[in-house]
């Protein structure tokens, strides 16, 4: 194992220290009540450390798992999903109060069933630690140790810092919606577009992650679930008669409240660019309301509109549009005006946390009827948005988009929506490609 990754040459030594840590992270307080989901967690790892994760699959671990017969309709039985959603929720728990002392973290990325087990060293983690931020409250969890505290007591720990520090982070200033200390000093992308119009003095800024569980129950119900429901809390239409598993995991969903794995990371990155005397404020999608946009601030808004209602209001701004494709049961980009050389539809193929094509889509457009602009930060799955993000939180990336794109790196601020076609590659974005820059109509042509 590595401090960035998941290796399947597994040692002696190292499988039993994953198993001794599975055994710690089963019977923590996070798992305490739930046999299935420890039963799933324990399952998937030792598939794992026995090099058989192309048996984890959503029928494979139905039949071996929960004993449902080989020819169950997985549409129907939603077992497996709504316990892997059940299984990602608590190890966010669990790490988000107890990661910072875990020689290893596991995760569970959406979209898959093979766990990844990531071990860190501590220089790493500090050295990221460092440069965060400061939270008005405690989170959910309980308080969160200083390892500043702990570091004289010990002369070399294994913590975890993607996930824990993300998850740990995310639910405090998800929770909390707090304002950012200065210990993020400015990074020159922020004398360009699109930052020169989302971070302005006088105006606070507005991060909003997305709501990977709405996704997900979308999926599982088959309902849409449209802005305005969203912001009524409305999540599936009145009468619907749900299946066990399915009102299982919207018990759960009125409770969980995550951002997705991609969005802590790239709200740090956003942050790290941001001065100290500008504010930016952090929210989860569904915590929001719709009077928090109903005023001057500028918002980044994290995720599509199948993860995140809230950029449904600046659709009709823009020329790409997500699309939730029913058949190809997947989100795709429709091009309302396309231009010369330009395709009418963009069909990705990889969906989460798989090898093959992805879009995602970054775009400056003005708030209606306010004096605010949004930044779109949005995929066709997680590595679009992670794309995205690293597209317009890198300098050298972001001027060679403006350039594309016709933008002055110096002139009036331009409202646009920049096209991204990406590889991706076992959850991670490879090489992308600028597809299409529209630029759009001013205010005051609208």
């Amino acid at each position: 194992m590595t401090s960035d990754g998941f290796n399947f040459a597994w040692s002696k030594n190292e499988i039993n220290a994953v198993r001794h840590h599975l055994g710690e992270v089963a019977q923590s307080t996070a798992f305490k009540g739930s046999l299935r989901s420890q039963q799933f967690l324990r399952y998937i790892i030792e598939k794992t450390l026995k090099g058989e994760i192309d048996s984890l699959k959503e029928r494979t671990i139905g039949v071996e798992l929960f004993r449902r017969s080989p020819d169950y309709d997985t549409g129907q039985d939603a077992v497996v999903r709504v316990t892997a959603s059940d299984v990602r929720r608590r190890l966010l728990q669990h790490y988000g109060r107890y990661g910072d002392a875990s020689e290893f973290h596991i995760q569970l990325p959406r979209g898959s069933y093979v766990p990844e087990i990531v071990q860190h060293e501590l220089s790493v983690r500090l050295a990221t630690e460092a440069r965060f931020v400061e939270v008005s409250e405690e989170p959910a969890g309980g308080k969160i140790d200083s390892p500043w505290e702990r570091e004289s007591t010990k002369t070399r720990e294994y913590l975890w810092i993607g996930m824990a520090i993300g998850a740990a982070t995310c639910l405090m200033l998800v929770l909390a919606g707090v304002e950012l200390s200065s210990a993020f000093k400015s990074k020159p992308a922020t004398a360009l577009p699109p930052w020169t119009a989302i971070l302005q003095h006088g105006h606070e800024t507005q991060i909003i992650t997305s709501d990977p569980n709405v996704e997900e129950l979308q999926e599982l119900t088959g309902h849409d679930v449209s802005v305005s429901d969203y912001a009524n809390h409305r999540f599936i239409p009145d009468g619907t008669i749900l299946t066990r598993d399915q009102e299982q995991f919207y018990r759960f969903y009125q409770h969980a409240d995550n951002a997705a794995a991609v969005d802590t990371p790239l709200a740090v990155s956003i942050a790290r660019l941001v001065p100290g005397d500008i504010s930016i404020r952090i929210h989860s999608a569904r915590s929001l309301r719709l009077t928090d946009l109903q005023n001057d601030d500028n918002v980044i808004l994290i995720g599509s509109p199948r993860s995140n209602p809230w950029a449904e209001l600046f659709q009709n701004q823009l020329d790409f549009r997500f699309v939730f494709h029913k058949e190809l049961t997947q989100e795709i980009v429709e091009n309302v005006h396309p231009r010369a050389r330009e395709d009418a539809r963009y069909l990705p193929t990889a969906r989460g946390f798989a090898t093959g094509e992805s879009f995602a889509l970054v775009a400056l457009v003005h708030n209606p009827n306010q004096s605010g602009r949004v930044l779109l930060l949005a995929g066709t799955n997680g590595e679009g948005t992670e794309a995205a993000g690293h597209m317009v939180t890198d300098r050298d990336h972001l001027v060679e988009a403006l350039k594309y794109c016709g933008i002055s790196t110096s002139g009036p601020v331009q409202d646009f929506e920049l096209l991204l076609k990406l590889g991706t590659l076992a959850g991670s974005p490879s090489v992308t490609n600028m597809v299409a820059c529209h630029l759009l109509p001013s205010r005051s042509s609208r």
